[in-house]
């Protein structure tokens, strides 16, 4: 398992627009591309990204195609048009 850990921050004034996105498009989106949403936070006060949000695959593999793809190309986009700072890394999920 690897996770796609993503941060941002919402732009000013587009908060009710990026929540319905989220729910909309964007969660469901990723789901179809390979990757399982597994954690969010949101930053209400103190330093740091406003937004967390983590999703899941089962290897580099099935990750690495998501990414390279061109509705993830796409969805990133239309994402950017409501945050600011976007980040991402990959990394190992932890073995229970």
């Amino acid at each position: 398992m690897v996770k796609l850990v993503m941060s941002w921050n919402i732009k000013t004034d587009e908060e009710p627009s990026y929540f319905e996105f989220m729910v909309q498009e964007f969660a469901p989106r990723i789901m179809k591309l390979g990757l399982r949403p597994t954690e969010a936070w949101y930053t209400v006060y103190g330093e740091g990204p406003q937004i967390i949000m983590v999703g899941e695959a089962p290897d580099r593999e099935t990750l690495n195609r998501a990414l390279e793809s061109d509705d993830w190309t796409e969805l990133l986009e239309k994402l950017k048009a409501f945050v600011a700072d976007y980040k991402q890394k990959i990394i190992a999920a932890k073995k229970n």
